[in-house]
């Protein structure tokens, strides 16, 4: 039998709470989304005034994180340097703009946090303080 560890709703709850009092301090407005191990949607925050596309760049960001193990903008960066379109991946959700970020715990990718309406180098720095969010609610301090 294989166990498999993944984010839960509490921890989704964490990040996008303390990335959306992050925002606000900002006076800024986003789509926070965070993704169970796999990709698959655990919770979105989509704040007053964002653009309604952010809410599927936001998903795709979390799913790409998750699924591949790799910052979002790392796998459009590396796509662009080879060559290769994502149709390699046969997946549409797959998405090379920064902003999503893996989330490990023990070493382990158990999910995968994004934010998606600002500039990019913006949508990370908000993401990482949801990583960092998770990792304060598991204990672990990868």
């Amino acid at each position: 039998m294989r166990t498999e560890s993944t984010l839960d709703y509490a921890d989704a709850r964490a990040a996008i709470d303390a990335m959306r009092r992050e925002l606000e301090n900002r006076r800024r407005a986003a789509v926070m989304a965070v993704a169970d191990m796999r990709g698959e949607l655990i919770c979105l925050e989509r704040m007053d005034g964002v653009q309604t596309t952010s809410v599927r760049v936001a998903t795709n960001k979390a799913w790409t994180a998750a699924r591949l193990d790799s910052p979002s903008g790392d796998v459009g960066r590396a796509a662009q340097q080879q060559g290769w379109d994502f149709c390699y991946y046969d997946d549409t959700r797959y998405i090379g703009w920064g902003g999503g970020l893996p989330v490990r715990v023990g070493g382990a990718v158990v999910g995968g946090v994004a934010v998606s309406g600002l500039s990019q180098e913006e949508d990370i720095a908000i993401a990482e303080i949801g990583v960092a969010a998770i990792h304060t609610q598991s204990g672990d301090r990868s």
